[in-house]
């Protein structure tokens, strides 16, 4: 058998840029990447053991630092975490980096641009923000056709880096009879294609071809197309062990290239099986097919040991044995493996890698336990039911809960149905919740509460309306303070003690009389079930001053109090907490006064003589000058405005 491997296989220079800053940066801890780093689950994994974690938004704390991968991103992105106190180290590629700036400065100079790649690339998704998200994007000869390209307009061309030159030139000829002469800039990876030829030379030489490489990955994808094109037994699998042996002997010539996501180590391994594949007879390699594991599968092992760091080494009828670590076993940190399980206990784990440095299988007890409660969320989505879970910690934006051993985001805006400024008071509790959002894909779940909060409390409502009356007394504790009033919690429902209810005296502040947290028993002066409301008073009826006013301030009855309000027409006089009393500008003296300040201020001590007393409207007239002696020399001014009505009376 001959193995011809492709000289430009594995990580080109941008990828592997920023796998190994990746793997310094692990060191430091506290490092997330901004999506995946490559599209390698072997790599994405053994990163994560090590703490490298991945994010697809913005939701990462304060003094965190985050690894842009080489697809490049967005300026948005930069501008965000830099606004969220984020550090960033900047692993974008080299020559993805000069299609930003040719797209950013042709933008400028007032071009149109167009991206020859995939929509969905993270690359060109990137690119794409450098031009304001204004680009067309062409991704075939037939999306070409149909772009709406005119004659007369500047356009400016880049092209994805891991694009198939020959298609890019079929789609440039259709572009160059739709447009004038567009400005072209062939920005395809040179090791890109130099991968693409020399995978074409192999493939058209050899009796089978193996492309390794995550299926995810478009260079890898690409190369997988072109081998089939020249090769009739052509295979593309993550590592040699995805690789189906059972026919591999048969074949004399077999060429292996690998995609620029897959590392050094796999196509080194490759390399090794085939060649001892070489001397193995057919029986020995189907006894190594029988048993084949694939990273992201879901298996059953027996539990071998437990050792004093909390590793279970676990027996899953493969050549080599699997581990989990004690961060793999559970998602509690205070869980120890020894007491979970026993040497014997037969239990699922998930392959996060088939081979690690010491030729071990990597398991995961915790994501295995999570795999299989996706599928009671996924159905919680699909049917529109509920779910429970703890919440476990306050993140940037929201919380973080587990249902059913399986991480979830609760945004901020979800967890109630008004606004929550101290999140930490649902740390540690139990709720249902809705699913709102999921993908498994990116093992993103989003829930919330709010709509469920909204019915609780509706529900709640209706059962406090239900046994609530006018002129009933009840307890509650005052939930929020306002400034026109405070609400106060009768039992998961809200009502509203507006700040003219607190006091048969004058209340200045909302505060002055009441806090949150405080326990009141309230009157229940209005009911309106309709619109949900329920209006209080902290005031004592039976304290209430106006039902003896009638005796304290009978007409002619002298009477002392404080001045606490000024009005162009009179003081104000508090008698006593809920009753003033107003002494016209014409009553405060026997001389004509012109303004009340003149002769009173606020605060003072006067006594004076009831003049009218209105028990209806809760009014009571005051005269300061009838309990004063009239000067000698001082004519009353009433009286002499009656004369004088009198004279020209007369006169007419």
């Amino acid at each position: 058998m001959e193995i011809i491997l492709a000289k430009s296989a594995g990580f080109c220079f941008g990828v592997k840029r920023a796998v190994d800053k990746a793997y310094e940066k692990a060191k430091n801890g506290n490092v997330y990447t901004f999506g995946p780093l490559i599209h390698n689950k072997v790599v994405t994994s053994e990163l994560e053991r090590l703490g490298v974690k991945c994010v697809e938004d913005y939701d990462v704390p304060k003094g965190s630092e985050v690894i842009i991968r080489s697809h490049g991103v967005p300026p948005k992105v930069y501008n965000e975490f830099e606004k969220r106190g984020v550090s960033l180290t900047d692993c974008t590629c080299p020559f993805v980096k000069k299609i930003h700036n040719i797209v950013h400065g042709e933008k400028e100079k007032g071009r149109n641009i167009i991206i020859i790649g995939s929509k969905e690339h993270p690359e060109v998704i990137g690119i794409n923000g450098w031009c304001e998200n204004t680009a067309v994007i062409i991704g075939s000869p037939e999306e070409a056709r149909q772009a709406e390209l005119k004659k007369g307009v500047p356009y400016s061309l880049v092209v994805q880096t891991t694009f198939r030159l020959k298609i890019f030139n079929e789609i440039l000829g259709i572009i160059r009879e739709k447009t004038d002469e567009p400005q072209v800039f062939n920005t395809i990876c040179s090791a890109t294609t130099d991968r693409q030829k020399e995978a074409t030379q192999i493939a058209q030489t050899v009796d089978m071809m193996i492309v390794i490489g995550d299926e995810k990955s478009s260079n890898t994808r690409k190369l997988y197309e072109i081998s089939t094109k020249y090769c009739e037994n052509v295979q593309l699998c993550e590592s040699i062990f995805n690789l189906n042996l059972q026919n591999v002997k048969k074949y004399d010539k077999i060429g292996i290239t690998a995609g620029a996501s897959t590392p050094p180590a796999i196509i080194k391994e490759a390399v090794s099986v085939m060649s001892d594949i070489d001397n193995k007879t057919f029986e020995e390699m189907i006894d190594d097919s029988m048993v084949s594991l694939h990273s992201g599968d879901v298996v059953k092992g027996k539990v071998i040991s437990v050792n004093d760091n909390g590793e279970v080494t676990v027996d899953l009828g493969y050549k080599s044995d699997g581990i989990i670590t004690r961060d793999n076993f559970s998602n509690d940190p205070g869980c120890n493996p020894a007491d979970e399980v026993k040497p014997g206990d037969e239990i699922d784990v998930y392959v996060v890698r088939v081979n690690d440095t010491d030729g071990n299988v990597t398991l995961s007890k915790k994501r295995a336990e999570a795999d299989k409660n996706y599928v009671v969320i996924e159905e919680a989505f699909n049917n529109g039911t509920t779910v429970r879970g703890k919440v476990s910690e306050v993140v940037k934006g929201g919380l973080i809960a587990y249902v059913n051993d399986a991480r979830v985001f609760i945004p901020s805006s979800q967890i109630s149905n008004r606004y929550v400024e101290d999140l930490t008071a649902f740390v540690g509790n139990e709720y249902d919740f809705e699913v709102l959002e999921y993908d498994r894909s990116k093992r993103r779940i989003v829930v919330g509460r709010k709509a469920l909060a909204q019915k609780e409390i509706d529900e709640k409502k209706a059962e406090v309306f239900a046994k609530l009356h006018v002129g009933d007394k009840v307890k509650g504790t005052v939930s929020r303070i306002v400034e026109f009033g405070a609400f106060v919690d009768l039992g998961g429902v809200d009502g509203l003690i507006h700040i003219s209810e607190m006091s048969w005296g004058r209340v200045r502040k909302v505060v002055d009389v009441l806090s949150v947290g405080d326990e009141v028993e309230v009157t229940v002066l209005d009911l309106n079930p309709e619109k949900g409301k329920i209006s209080l008073s902290l005031k004592d009826p039976e304290k209430n001053p106006w039902n003896d006013a009638e005796e304290k301030y009978a007409v002619g009855t002298t009477v002392t109090g404080k001045v606490v309000r000024m009005v162009p027409f009179g003081a104000f006089v508090e008698l006593e907490e809920g009753i003033d009393g107003l002494v016209h500008i014409s009553q405060i003296a026997y001389k004509h006064v012109e303004k009340p300040e003149d002769e009173l201020s606020i605060g003072q001590e006067i006594t004076a003589k009831v003049t009218e007393l209105d028990l209806t409207n809760k009014k009571v007239s005051l005269s300061i000058k009838d309990t004063l002696e009239r000067p000698a020399d001082e004519e009353d001014p009433d009286e002499v405005a009656a004369e004088e009505t009198a004279e020209e009376t007369e006169e007419a």
